[in-house]
């Protein structure tokens, strides 16, 4: 990916989406880009959007999580109320700092840590929501969390992606 300014990125032979590497890694188009790019992959949950007054969220699970006021608008007016999405984050956008949770309250959700995984500078955790919903978290080594630890983490709602459930085609990312 370093070489090269542009990327084609097929699927049985067929084009999913031309762009620059670091676009393809920004803003897949579809569920096959965001899964592709990156190592670890995104995480991919399927959730329900509901609506209260002005505000928009996504459930999955027993977690609801409120979307950044954008993203909300993109799913509203793409008629998503009441349906279910695949929502998209990236293990390196899963925090466990207090700080980052802290200033996130929007996005907090609780996860027990299957596997503890350190590589150097870097921690991949391994997270179980609800028992039937498997995430990773790309966090700090300096983490104090353990397998079988509960713990909070909060998604960084900026970087979060919506996909069309049916089409797996982008709705906001």
């Amino acid at each position: 990916m370093t070489l090269g300014t542009r990327i084609v990125v097929m699927k049985d032979g067929v084009i999913q989406q031309v762009d620059t590497p670091q676009n393809l890694y920004d803003k897949p188009q579809n569920l096959f880009v965001a899964g592709f790019m990156g190592s670890p992959q995104m995480n991919f949950m399927d959730a329900t959007i509901s609506k209260k007054g002005s505000d928009v969220f996504a459930t999955f699970g027993s977690h609801t999580v409120k979307l950044p006021e954008v993203k909300a608008k993109k799913v509203i007016d793409g008629g998503y109320e009441g349906k279910t999405v695949v929502l998209g984050i990236r293990p390196e956008d899963v925090h466990d700092e207090e700080m980052f949770i802290n200033a996130s309250p929007n996005s907090v959700i609780e996860a027990t840590v299957r596997v503890y995984e350190l590589l150097g500078a870097e921690v991949f955790l391994y997270l179980n929501i609800d028992e039937n919903i498997e995430i990773t978290a790309r966090v700090n080594p300096r983490t104090t969390a353990r397998p079988d630890d509960t713990l909070k983490v909060a998604f960084d709602m900026s970087k979060l992606h919506i996909f069309d459930k049916e089409t797996e085609q982008i709705i906001s990312n």
